[in-house]
């Protein structure tokens, strides 16, 4: 069982979020530059699978998980 070392919700204002932008507005990623080689370096699962997607479309109820955090979307 990974243990997280930050939980954080997220709740949407929009239908849905990318996982670039929900990555840099939970601060894992300073900039959306570096989302393709932060992708490449680092576990992302979204609702326990993998993901190296960016744009991967999230909605309400996703779970994020990603550099020690878990993030759920509301």
């Amino acid at each position: 069982m990974e243990v997280f070392s930050k939980r954080m919700k997220f709740t949407l204002k929009d239908e849905y979020i990318t996982l670039q932008q929900i990555l840099k507005a939970c601060d894992v990623i300073q900039s959306g530059g570096q989302i393709k080689s932060w992708l490449a370096e680092n576990e992302v699962l979204v609702n326990g699978e993998p993901e190296n997607r960016r744009g991967k479309k999230l909605r309400s109820g996703d779970v994020v998980e990603a550099g020690g955090i878990r993030i759920e979307i509301e």
